[in-house]
């Protein structure tokens, strides 16, 4: 039987099937699992074409997340200065900037990369540099969560195909050099398609693209899914939502999307694999 892939116009006319289907507000999920976000903010312009941080970080205290990874959190241009309040974030959010080395001391992040988490300790950073035609980055951050330890890489990959499939190999090889622990892979990946047409498809098995796919793009309309959260082991994303306000639908081109995680289950299922690939050898 012949497999195939959503179109663009597929997806448009689901969209518009669903467009009555919209919350109009926060939704509040009572879990107990660890709640990871992700947030183009479009270097805090909204689709009204203002300039305005304050937009942004509103959105970003609806989200209620543990960890909010940030994509576009720097000027790209001259001197690449940070354009969020990370003193507003800290004291109205408890939300903290992991810090990163770079050559603009005033940025915020690595390559637009920002990372941010409510509780937890920093145990080891990586500034990947990805490769491609566009200067693109991601960052490898190891954390030690209440429930856990996990592994987050936040990247933002490219618009050309081709340097996607460079950057996920890059993004493969970081996993491969310490399997340990429970692994995200979250951002704007500049991917819509799933299957084996999508420049993802590269990234399996050791993620699923074809899971949790759910429209975040654009914001006042989504039909695409360019924003992902892939977990490693695959069970450890329970989860998956976009955050659908009439804030967000204006503060940026994108809407955040939240994932669910179970990293206990998670790290059971990693140390399994683990002991089954010692017995093996």
């Amino acid at each position: 039987m012949r497999h195939t892939r959503p179109s663009v116009s597929a997806s448009i006319l689901a969209a518009v099937k669903n467009r009555n289907k919209r919350p109009t507000g926060v939704t509040k999920v009572v879990r107990n699992d660890t709640v990871i976000a992700s947030y183009n903010v479009h270097k805090c312009v909204g689709i009204d074409k203002k300039f305005d941080p304050d937009r942004i970080a509103h959105v970003i205290g609806e989200l209620g997340a543990d960890v909010v990874a940030v994509q576009e959190a720097d000027k790209r241009f001259g001197e690449r200065s940070g354009l969020l309040d990370l003193a507003r974030l800290e004291r109205e959010n408890n939300l903290v900037p992991v810090r990163v080395a770079s050559l603009y001391p005033k940025g915020h992040g690595w390559h637009g990369n920002l990372l941010l988490f409510r509780e937890g300790v920093v145990r080891r950073v990586q500034q990947l540099k990805l490769p491609g035609l566009e200067p693109r980055g991601a960052l490898v951050v190891d954390l030690d969560l209440e429930a856990g330890p996990l592994r987050i890489i936040a990247a933002h990959l490219g618009l050309l195909r081709h340097s996607r499939m460079q950057q996920s190999e890059a993004i493969l090889n970081a996993v491969h050099a310490d399997p340990s622990r429970p692994t995200l892979l979250l951002g704007d990946l500049n991917e819509w398609r799933i299957g084996k047409g999508s420049s993802l498809h590269f990234l399996h098995p050791v993620f699923d693209p074809m899971k949790n796919a759910v429209p975040s793009f654009p914001s006042r309309f989504p039909v695409l899914a360019l924003d992902r959260v892939l977990g490693h082991p695959h069970s450890l994303v329970t989860g998956i939502e976009v955050h659908d306000t009439p804030l967000a639908r204006v503060a940026s081109d994108h809407l955040p999307i939240k994932a669910y995680v179970d990293l206990k289950g998670a790290l059971a299922e990693t140390a399994d694999i683990r002991d089954r690939a010692s017995l093996a050898r």
